[in-house]
């Protein structure tokens, strides 16, 4: 994270006695990345976060990927995913790698407690709200939202039953993820050149306190998943400061970079994590040179695997290709790609766009997981031959 925060009571010194009303000392917990080297919070609990009582084995339903070979571009329809469960253990795995898995949800069930031991975790909401219910505080979701979540932050997803399905994107990362360094000052403060600011970070504002005994928390480690039951319910914090915490960014928060002609696709990043970054496509004005062409020029990504979900919008440069609401492309490395044809020519003269869109862009290849096989539209690598 940029920037410090402190949430409810914490003594004025760290590593020092801090009583609660019954003169019992309040345990101390230090969640930090990277050893003691990098980005950490001070946590204040009512009861030590150390106390299991059981630990058992957790059998995960295997979701084996596989090569995309022969290679080829593909589109995924996700809203033809089935529905059901919660946002936790219902995700549909569409990709993955070495350094991150990109899956799909959608459903209305509440979660168990759950943490991510492998890396951190961003969560684009599509659609639904809720709370996100964590150890540091609760976050309110609504469409539009990235849910940054560190890795080993206990939390639960809590969805609106009087809302729409939640439909979610959802990227687990194997390390760290925050804003891109260029974007950062020396001191990790955002820049003014930086397309948002502190301001639109959002992490819990308050304590949440719940009361319990023998509870359930679900983690994921490299091994699998194991359940872990606790003596006291985890959400006991009732203070915490640092630069540690999960939080919320909004989409429509973020201030895209325009120019007299197309601009690169990197001045979209929004996030990156190793081998991993992420765009925010917004509605923005087009290119303002006289001659400019808004529709973006053919590419070919030579080091990166190239993922988008289309959320909102017409998608004028994919017209024809079978682009909806709630697809994914992936264009891989080796595969030059670029607008359908007639959409240069119909972007010229347009003077914005309305789009709505997150890209993924990963550096060693994607394999397939059973979601992209369960919502493949196999048309898709065809779409860009002329009078198709």
């Amino acid at each position: 994270m940029p920037y410090y925060r402190s949430v409810g009571d914490i003594p004025r010194k760290r590593h020092t006695q801090f009583r609660q009303p019954d003169g019992s000392l309040f345990t101390e917990e230090l969640m930090g990345e990277e050893g003691f080297s990098f980005d950490s919070s001070l946590m204040y609990h009512t009861y030590p976060p150390t106390a299991l009582k059981a630990i058992e084995p957790v059998e995960a339903e295997d979701q084996e990927c596989a090569a995309n070979h022969p290679l080829r571009p593909r589109h995924f329809k996700t809203h033809q995913l089935k529905t059901g469960g919660d946002p936790v253990r219902a995700r549909a795995l569409l990709m993955a790698n070495a350094d991150c898995a990109i899956s799909y949800y959608v459903g209305g069930d509440d979660s168990d407690l759950y943490k991510n031991a492998t890396g951190d975790e961003m969560v684009y909401v599509e659609q639904g709200s809720g709370t996100l219910e964590t150890v540091f505080g609760a976050i309110r979701f609504e469409p539009g939202d990235y849910l940054i979540i560190p890795a080993s932050v206990i939390h639960r997803y809590i969805i609106d039953k009087s809302s729409e399905p939640v439909r979610a994107l959802i990227l687990e990362t194997r390390g760290h993820l925050g804003p891109p360094r260029r974007y950062l000052s020396r001191n990790g403060q955002l820049l003014e050149h930086a397309p948002y600011c502190e301001r639109d970070l959002h992490g819990p504002a308050a304590p949440l306190l719940h009361e319990g005994s023998d509870v359930e928390v679900f983690v994921k480690h490299r091994g699998g998943v194991t359940k872990f039951i606790y003596e006291h319910h985890p959400f006991d914090v009732v203070g915490w400061d640092g630069y540690l915490y999960p939080y919320k960014f909004s989409i429509h928060d973020f201030e895209p970079i325009t120019g007299r002609i197309h601009q690169p696709p990197t001045v979209h990043q929004t996030f990156e994590a190793p081998g991993v970054v992420i765009c925010s496509f917004v509605p923005r004005l087009f290119d303002y040179h006289p001659d400019a062409i808004p529709a973006p020029y053919n590419h070919a990504n030579v080091d990166s695997d190239e993922v988008i979900f289309y959320v909102d919008g017409n998608f004028t440069s994919r017209k024809g290709s079978g682009i909806e609401k709630g697809s994914i492309s992936l264009h891989p490395a080796g595969h030059t790609h670029g607008p359908q044809p007639g959409s240069v020519e119909a972007s010229i003269g347009r003077e914005g766009t309305e789009e709505l869109a997150v890209m993924i862009d990963t550096f060693r290849p994607l394999d397939l997981g059973p979601g992209a096989r369960d919502s493949e539209d196999d048309s898709y690598a065809w779409t860009w031959l002329e009078g198709r």
